[in-house]
């Protein structure tokens, strides 16, 4: 037997530890070719819009690299652990430190390469069911079969380095670590976990810190506090598994009618120290499932989106022809418009109406306005009922003004916004005393008001006399299109706007909106990132299973010498099965639980930046993986009550 042979029998010899590692490692690596052979697919890479989806399925590329990377070091570095005692020996028996480095270089990449061979291979046999499934999330025909050179060799070149650098930093694993230092860390410990009651507090403060600034947070204020909330939340969780869940088994064992009561005894006397060992196991699997639940939950919520859009941009086709000195070939855009239109045979209405800017000589808040928007408030009712929206909003007197909400997100933040009075150069004071409760004119049509609070607020509608009364300094004048199937408008006049809009502070006479050509590029992009997020989610998934495998089998011996000493004791096989049991679930739910509670808190804080609500998205995407996590824990318990009473006498 020579030394490759002796390695692969180490391999061979160990598959049942090392089956959950390579399982997780070849679907990952099958899930980046699958993504790879959507992203290199001619027609997707050469279409504008589909363009999108392809940078989307880039970004799941990283994610689900980055994540193996941390995976498999993780993964190394607790097989490395469990074996020491096994290198010990080794070294015992005249194998020299060099000797041992090259082992487990080379079981590393055996087990690196079968992966990679077998996840590309599965992508080859799957990639043309995964281009249909991804064609039908996106909405387009199905996709032919299409292998392109820069898929496999992305694949295999990324996994072969990934898997050769960390077998080389396995290398610092085993260290200079003497044999007799080996045999002890081989070994179980048994000493009693060392838990300091601040920690434990601050653990508890933290996460109740991070739930509270989540629930606190504001439309406004959700990119500022998305960090701190992350990073107080992170910190929480690591201290919760290494401190606070500790400490909560120390309380435990100390209440005696509770601990002496039926069998918690067993179930709790060795919690401490599985708990210990499996700390950082936890929290990744912790956060790693947050990051799922929240990225899922948020990307299934497309249907909400689409129906926001509608809201958003009242006429299928917005146009405005800007005044103030520009040359503006507005006939001739209208005309090609309508021609379009009219070619597609939709059926429309055409709104056409003027808008004012006033010149702001002063105003009250911390705003700075130069120039007003203005519309009338018969013409705001006439772009209301040509857009299908049902107002009660009573007519406008003296000089008060609704400022113009540009999307539904605006809603959110009115409550924090300053009412500012404008003062025109004419001695006209206008002021504002509320908003209007509909998008009149979608967002990108007009400039948005110099708000430091964000938001797309555009301008105020004030009453048929006072707008009459004012003289502008310059006008602009809007067009709607109005239709029912608006998403049909998708490619019109895209010599004038190719990616669907031509905001007005664009350097060009005109501000356009086509609502069909935004929807389609809205709809494939998050279609897409549903579709990654499925993805990733499920290599997640899978990982954090594998994690809570591999340590189950990991103490495999140890809780099986310890049954079989029950076993002889009394213990009957159901009350053996209801602590394996208790315990197992422990360690399956809480993290999971946890996870939940984490992804609630999140999607408390993004329903502030939506309209409408994403509660039924966000919950069956909770409570299929709760279902999903409850069918794989009934599987290992199986499994792992089976493989503990091998043997019992």
């Amino acid at each position: 037997m020579n030394f490759q042979q002796f390695a692969y029998r180490n391999v061979a010899r160990n598959k049942r530890k090392y089956a959950a590692y390579f399982v997780s490692s070849a679907f990952s690596v099958m899930v980046f070719f699958l993504c790879a052979l959507f992203i290199y697919h001619p027609a997707i890479s050469q279409d504008m819009i589909l363009g999108a989806a392809a940078r989307t399925m880039m970004a799941a590329e990283a994610i689900i690299y980055l994540f193996c990377s941390l995976f498999v070091l993780v993964s190394v570095g607790s097989f490395l652990q469990s074996r020491k005692l096994e290198f010990g020996i080794l070294l015992m028996h005249g194998m020299t430190k060099r000797q041992l480095k090259l082992m487990v270089f080379l079981e590393n990449m055996m087990i690196g390469s079968s992966a990679i061979l077998t996840g590309t291979l599965l992508g080859l046999l799957l990639g043309k069911l995964f281009l249909m499934i991804g064609s039908g999330f996106l909405g387009i025909e199905p996709l032919e079969f299409h292998l392109s050179w820069q898929a496999p060799v992305l694949t295999i070149c990324s996994f072969v380095l990934l898997f050769m650098l960390i077998s080389l930093l396995t290398f610092a694993f085993i260290g200079s670590e003497s044999p007799h230092g080996l045999f002890r860390g081989g070994g179980r410990g048994e000493t009693e976990p060392k838990v300091s009651g601040g920690l434990a507090l601050l653990s508890g403060l933290l996460l109740l810190a991070g739930y509270a600034l989540a629930a606190a947070t504001t439309a406004a204020t959700v990119e500022i506090m998305m960090f701190p909330v992350v990073l107080i939340t992170v910190c929480g969780t690591y201290l919760f598994y290494t401190q606070l869940s500790l400490y909560i088994v120390g309380v435990l064992r100390k209440l005696r009618r509770f601990y002496w009561k039926h069998t918690h005894i067993l179930t709790f006397s060795g919690l401490s120290y599985r708990w210990k060992d499996n700390g950082r196991m936890f929290f990744m699997v912790t956060i790693v499932s947050a990051v799922s639940f929240t990225s899922v939950g948020v990307f299934a919520s497309i249907h909400t989106l689409s129906r926001e859009l509608k809201l958003d941009y009242p006429a299928a086709v917005g146009y405005v022809a800007k005044g103030g000195g520009y040359v503006s070939s507005e006939k001739q855009d209208l005309q090609g418009i309508t021609a379009e239109l009219e070619r597609l045979d939709l059926p429309y209405e055409t709104l056409r109406i003027p808008l004012k800017y006033a010149a702001i000589v002063s105003q009250t808040g911390p705003d700075h306005t130069k120039q007003l928007p203005l519309m009338s408030y018969s013409n705001y009712k006439l772009a209301l009922r040509h857009a299908g929206f049902i107002s009660d909003e009573p007519p406008l007197e003296g000089n008060k003004g609704l400022v113009m909400i540009g999307s539904q997100r605006d809603r959110s933040l009115t409550a924090a916004r300053f009412k500012a009075t404008y003062s025109l150069k004419q001695g006209i004071q206008i002021q504002e005393i509320g908003y209007t409760q509909h998008v009149p004119i979608a967002e990108y049509l007009l400039p948005e008001l110099d708000g430091r609070g964000g938001g797309d607020f555009s301008g105020l509608v004030v009453s048929d006399s006072l707008y009459n009364g004012i003289v502008p300094v310059h006008q602009d004048w809007y067009t709607g299109f109005y239709m029912e199937d608006f998403p049909r408008t998708t490619g019109v006049a895209s010599e004038l706007a190719a990616t669907g809009k031509v905001p007005y502070e664009a350097k060009s006479p005109f501000a356009v909106v086509i609502s069909g050509t935004l929807f389609e590029i809205q709809r494939t992009l998050y279609s897409t990132m549903l579709f990654a997020s499925l993805l990733v989610g499920t290599v997640f998934f899978i990982a954090a299973g594998s994690f809570l495998y591999f340590r189950l089998y990991m103490d495999l011996d140890h809780d099986r010498l310890q049954y079989s000493t029950l076993s002889k004791m009394g213990l009957t096989d159901r009350e053996l099965d209801r602590i394996a049991t208790l315990q197992l679930a422990l360690m399956f739910f809480v993290p999971v639980l946890l996870a939940v509670l984490h992804s609630l808190f999140a999607f408390i804080a993004l329903q502030r930046l939506f309209y409408l609500s994403i509660a039924a998205e966000t919950g069956a995407v909770l409570t299929g993986y709760l279902a999903a996590q409850t069918l794989y824990f009934f599987f290992i318990r199986s499994r792992y009550l089976r493989n503990l009473k091998k043997n019992l006498i």
